[in-house]
């Protein structure tokens, strides 16, 4: 096997997800992942701890890229604006040639509930990350707490509209609509 060929990382995400497509996540082994990929099992456990973990490959990034973004927010923003930087500082981890993995990532999950279950806690994961920067700019409970769960919705609701093979439009376009949409539909709730 090619263990110098470069991108082995991402070579290993769509022969993961290829595999997961073709045959199921429950049918499919690492052995299979790494053989697809070019690679060794070794070099699959180099980049990830498991074949659940290639799903959500880059969450940590996500997080950090949230955190930074309220982080760089105007001290005048709203809790919502700071929400809406976070999701502009994230649209760099969407790039064009990842556009293609939505459709195939939301198969797969949608396919095992296991795999429902960990979306769910990363969906947690990334709450409480905005949450958490938010605490750190001074917005209280519950406050920090609702507008990171409407950067989470509106984030969902954007990657599966930016996913569209049909879609024209940027990724932060669509999380600026995203949010507009959650903003306007909160204050419909009054």
């Amino acid at each position: 096997m090619a263990r110098w060929e470069p991108d082995a990382r991402e070579r290993l995400v769509r022969a993961a997800l290829d595999l997961f497509t073709e045959q199921g996540y429950d049918n499919t082994t690492v052995v299979q992942i790494a053989e697809r990929a070019g690679v060794t099992k070794s070099t699959f456990f180099r980049h990830f701890s498991g074949k659940r973990e290639v799903l959500v490959a880059g969450q940590d990034a996500l997080c950090q890229l949230l955190t930074d973004g309220i982080a760089s927010a105007p001290s005048t923003a709203t809790p919502l604006e700071a929400v809406a930087a976070a999701l502009d500082f994230a649209a760099s981890a969407f790039t064009p040639e990842r556009r293609d993995f939505g459709p195939q990532v939301e198969a797969v999950i949608a396919a095992n509930t296991e795999l429902q279950e960990r979306d769910a806690l990363k969906r947690t994961s990334l709450a409480s990350a905005i949450a958490e920067a938010l605490l750190k700019r001074g917005v209280p409970d519950p406050t920090s707490s609702l507008a990171a769960e409407l950067g989470v919705l509106a984030l969902k609701r954007t990657h599966a509209r930016w996913s569209d093979p049909t879609n024209q439009e940027t990724f932060s376009e669509l999380a600026r609509q995203s949010l507009d949409d959650l903003r306007a539909a909160s204050a419909a709730l009054t």
